[in-house]
């Protein structure tokens, strides 16, 4: 049920266009997903990298950051990711309707998920990115050492391990990591991206 004392502004806002043709780009949620440790928040920091030297701005919007403030409250569960995805939508919904390119980089480990974020953002401003690397090659990085301490029992619902990790069937902007070098991989969605966000 709305709370009827709930009255949105959305209506008289600048439009989303206009902000757009002010800022030279297309405002896009670039939603990259994959396992732990299969390179999703290197390569939105390499495009946030790139874009700043063209002189396009954009906002990334990471896991990890989040999940040490806006959504610190919550857990691993299944419900929790589920509210982890809404929230992070929302936020990113904001950022796109300015006109702002993001970068998104989370887990969202359940096709489930990346539709109701796609729901969300709405699906003309939504382009998903699947960082593409098998369990084994993540856990061989190890980058952050929770590989290390899932196999001590010590992240409960592990993706890939104690929690479903649901590859995409249909055919997605893929970014293979595991068998690309980082440069060829950054490349390839650099190009991605401009031919996104061309007006």
């Amino acid at each position: 049920m709305k709370n009827k004392n709930i009255h949105p502004i959305s209506d008289r806002l600048i439009a989303q266009t206009e902000k757009e043709k002010l800022l030279g780009s297309k405002g896009t949620v670039f939603w990259l997903y994959g396992l732990s440790g299969s390179g999703k928040s290197t390569m939105a920091l390499k495009m946030e990298k790139r874009l700043h030297e063209k002189g396009i701005h954009s906002v990334v919007l990471d896991g990890d950051n989040l999940r040490s403030g806006l959504n610190q409250d919550l857990s691993f569960s299944e419900k929790d990711r589920r509210e982890n995805i809404r929230r992070v939508s929302e936020v990113a919904k904001i950022f796109s309707a300015n006109g702002l390119i993001v970068f998104v980089s989370l887990i969202t480990p359940l096709r489930e998920f990346r539709q109701s974020a796609r729901t969300i953002i709405g699906d003309h401003y939504f382009q998903e990115v699947f960082v593409k690397a098998s369990f084994n090659t993540c856990q061989e990085r190890d980058v952050k050492g929770l590989y290390a301490k899932a196999s001590d029992g010590l992240v409960p619902s592990f993706t890939g391990q104690g929690s479903d990790f649901e590859e995409p069937v249909d055919q997605q902007f893929i970014i293979d990591s595991e068998k690309e070098s980082e440069d060829i991989s950054s490349d390839k969605l650099f190009q991605f991206v401009l031919d996104s966000i061309s007006l």
